[in-house]
């Protein structure tokens, strides 16, 4: 095959991973309209759960092309399930923007993830950071999904607001636990109730997925690094609980201003100054997450016709 022919293939073919995740969201918007049906969201199950454990077999197997093709199937079914979830996070979390914008952006960037497994086939390299974040999606999500739907997510429901509505009676009084729900009254007005996503489980399987599929650590670091990521996030999103609570219960703002903005703020610097501790203490953390970052560079098919059209 002449080297320009080649070129044009190469080009396609990575063309198609900007426009499947695009196919993917024009469907899931037309054919998974919020609210998706509960026998609907069973069958997305599938789709989910096939994704995250092909990424977690692909991560375990090393060997160019069997793993990374493992990994390109997983990658493009995970995209799919969440090409259906946009106006669901959107619309079913009080019109949360930032969640329905990132849901969309994942899509895309999960993807490319595939692309850069598929351009590693083609060049016969082995990048470690796609290996890694492979193995932190896979892991992150199997613990995440696997216990959402089960007993031990409504144990932590009830812990966690039992814990909220602790933390809240130390700024106000008259605090109430609706018997039998997770709603938290303040002053004898609905405040806040707690759901899955209000335990912290999210941000702690991050970090998890992070430091657990790291190779080469030694299990002190990895403890230790766990050690002051989880209990300051558990801790802290108690204390982001309660203040949502407060800012809604005493009207001083509205909900959407409380849990999307301010809360959501919150979240995200205190994620990040957690982040830098764990870099101190495992830098191998911060050699990943700066290879990943600098995949662009590797200039391959997409790259270019993006450099082209500037």
């Amino acid at each position: 095959m002449k080297s320009s022919e080649k070129n044009k293939e190469n080009i396609l073919t990575a063309s198609l991973f900007v426009i499947i995740p695009t196919f993917m969201l024009i469907v899931g918007y037309y054919f998974f309209a919020y609210p998706i049906s509960d026998n609907v969201l069973s069958y997305l199950q599938i789709p989910m759960f096939l994704g995250l454990f092909l990424l977690i077999i692909g991560y375990f197997i090393k060997q160019i092309p069997t793993g990374n093709y493992i990994k390109i199937s997983g990658w493009l079914i995970f995209a799919f399930y969440w090409s259906t979830q946009p106006m669901t996070l959107y619309i079913g979390e009080g019109n949360d923007f930032f969640n329905g914008a990132v849901c969309v952006i994942g899509v895309y960037v999960l993807c490319y993830i595939a692309y850069h497994e598929w351009l590693s086939v083609k060049r016969g390299e082995n990048i470690s950071c796609l290996n890694w974040i492979a193995g932190a999606s896979g892991l992150a999500g199997i613990i995440y999904f696997g216990i959402e739907k089960t007993f031990i997510a409504d144990w932590l429901i009830d812990r966690v607001t039992e814990q909220s509505a602790y933390v809240t009676d130390f700024f106000v009084n008259s605090i109430y636990i609706e018997p039998g729900t997770s709603n938290i009254f303040i002053d004898g007005e609905y405040a806040v109730s707690i759901i899955f996503a209000c335990t912290a489980v999210q941000s702690i399987v991050i970090f998890v997925g992070m430091i657990g599929v790291l190779p080469k650590i030694d299990m002190k670091r990895r403890a230790i690094g766990l050690a002051i990521t989880i209990i300051p996030v558990y801790i802290l999103n108690l204390f982001r609980n309660a203040m949502v609570g407060i800012l809604v219960g005493k009207e001083i703002t509205s909900f959407s201003m409380a849990h999307n903005i301010i809360a959501k703020s919150g979240s995200l610097i205190a994620l990040i100054i957690l982040l830098v501790i764990v870099i101190k203490i495992i830098p191998e953390v911060f050699d990943e997450i700066f290879c990943f970052v600098d995949l662009h560079k590797r200039n391959g098919p997409i790259e270019k016709i993006f450099r082209r059209k500037k």
